[in-house]
């Protein structure tokens, strides 16, 4: 059965709700809002649904079937897209355009090394790229404004395909001055008799509070934080000890103090991360390219 809707149906619904108004939409699609406005209310008619509540001062809302659409129809309108790049040339040269997620913490080394190896080996491809706290780059996958993220993979729903990366292991950071930074190794129970300095983001700090909670632990929070070299910072002058699972390159806080970093001993197991993607759309080429890329990079298992 053919679809009664067009690709340029799509491309204007998917405009409006990208940028929020069929002005804005018009704008950027360099056509008229009332075309814009047109092939918006046949895509309504097509899907038997209202997409759009227009309100005139306000721009444009979705509704629930709005939202459904739109997250399909990027999917839709990138793998037609796809398919007219590499249609000539039998895909010889990769081109397109491809969305790149990563938790924020994870993003400083992993992140600039895949974008760096990637737009060296496929310089034809337009990469982008976002980063944040967990639930922003997973929504951002699902919502098809990434195709691809690089994440912690903890509490990961089956809406997700996954590529396993590798296993980071989270260490205790200190000031060279804190009364353990001499140990070589530490473990939770001698931690807790000091304050913490608390990386307060998901699923970071849900991961820290599992350790203590399996340990029978509750540790002594003096401050909490939602950023990563404020963390290191509070800790290089002594206001605590942390839990990172990122271990930058140099044991330096960020004003220059000096960190020591030590293993903890009840993180054996570790935590996976990897590469994740909606299991309800097909990666266009440039995404799996760059999924095999992020795979011989960062030492995952062959797919």
């Amino acid at each position: 059965m053919m679809p009664g809707y067009t690709l340029r149906q799509l491309e204007c619904f998917t405009a409006v709700a990208d940028h929020g108004s069929i002005h804005a939409a018009a704008t950027a699609l360099f056509a008229s809002e009332s075309a814009v406005s047109a092939a918006v209310t046949a895509l309504e008619e097509a899907m038997g649904a209202q997409l759009l509540v227009r309100r005139k001062a306000h721009g444009a809302a979705l509704t629930p079937s709005g939202r459904y659409v739109a997250d399909h129809a990027r999917a839709l309108l990138a793998q037609a897209g796809d398919l007219q790049l590499h249609a000539a040339d039998a895909a010889a040269v990769l081109r397109g355009r491809v969305s790149v997620g990563c938790y924020g913490t994870l993003a400083p080394t992993l992140l600039s090394a895949l974008v760096d190896g990637f737009v060296r080996r496929h310089p034809d491809v337009e990469v982008d790229f976002v980063h944040g706290d967990q639930p922003s780059i997973l929504e951002a996958v699902e919502s098809g404004r990434a195709d691809l993220a690089i994440a912690y993979d903890l509490s990961l729903g089956s809406q997700l395909q996954r590529l396993p990366l590798y296993t980071a292991h989270a260490n205790v950071v200190l000031s060279p001055e804190h009364p353990l930074a001499a140990q070589e190794r530490l473990g939770l129970r001698e931690l807790a008799e000091h304050p913490m300095i608390m990386l307060d983001v998901a699923p970071s700090r849900d991961n820290t509070m599992r350790m203590f909670a399996a340990a029978g632990l509750v540790p002594r929070v003096r401050f909490r934080t939602t950023d990563f070299e404020v963390t290191r910072s509070l800790v290089g002058r002594g206001l605590g000890w942390s839990v990172l699972i990122q271990a930058p390159a140099g044991n330096l806080s960020y004003e220059g103090k000096p960190l020591r970093v030590r293993p903890l001993d009840e993180d054996a197991a570790g935590v996976p991360v990897s590469l994740v993607w909606s299991a309800q759309r097909r990666l266009s080429q440039a995404a799996q390219a760059m999924a095999a890329l992020a795979r011989e990079l960062f030492g995952g298992p062959p797919a």
